[in-house]
């Protein structure tokens, strides 16, 4: 099997270098990245087009981009990885080994964040421990599904924000995720931009609103 790794994209020309080149071995092992673009004016797709095989505009909005680039898509599995997420070393292997026993079409890593503060071992074991638990993963721990399984539920809901839950929830239905212990490493820029505690609080409200229904479109001005 084949992956393709689809990379969406806004102004992210600080982080997305490495987080390409990190993919390097992967290219060079016969699999595709493909970078979707949603108007950055950073110079991004500039430093993307030597990275990638792909680098293609689409309207912004993470759900939209992913969508625009597992459309074009030709790998048997799709994997979703932010910009500024690395992927953990012989994550192909394990993913492709993982669903080629049958009892899973789609997953997810657990997720490490890069920072140093003590308080962000705690966050990434209580997401990793919640994404176990619940079946649901969230966009940092790099979603990855069989394209068949993905064309089948329809992709990613049009929705400004919770578009990796929604997604989760309608692969779930149909088969639960295989959950990698190994890592991939995302950055911790929010936690430590907005603060630990405020941002903790911020994330467990917009899932409680979310859970209770509330439109996306009114989570992404919360989020904002």
């Amino acid at each position: 099997m084949r992956l393709s790794i689809i990379v969406p994209v806004l102004n992210e020309a600080t982080a997305l270098p490495d987080t390409l080149d990190g993919l390097r071995g992967l290219r060079t092992a016969g699999h595709e990245v493909i970078v979707v673009d949603g108007g950055s004016t950073d110079g991004s797709v500039a430093l993307a087009r030597s990275r990638a095989d792909r680098v293609i505009e689409a309207p912004v909005g993470r759900a939209r981009q992913m969508n625009a680039g597992a459309a074009l898509a030709s790998g048997d599995v799709l994997l979703f990885l932010h910009a500024d997420t690395h992927l953990p070393k012989d994550a192909a292997d394990v993913i492709l080994a993982g669903l080629d026993s049958g009892r899973h079409d789609w997953g997810r890593f657990d997720v490490r964040l890069s920072g140093r503060h003590p308080m962000l071992r705690v966050v990434e074991f209580m997401i990793n421990l919640r994404s176990r638990l619940s079946g649901i993963a969230t966009g940092d721990q790099a979603i990855f599904v069989r394209r068949a399984l993905f064309q089948r539920v329809g992709g990613f809901p049009d929705i400004p924000l919770m578009e990796d839950i929604a997604l989760s929830r309608a692969l779930k239905r149909l088969g639960p995720p295989l959950c990698l212990k190994i890592r991939a490493v995302t950055s911790s820029r929010r936690w430590e931009r907005h603060g630990l505690l405020r941002t903790i609080l911020l994330m467990w409200r917009l899932r409680l609103l979310h859970a209770l229904g509330v439109p996306a479109e009114t989570l992404a001005r919360h989020y904002r």
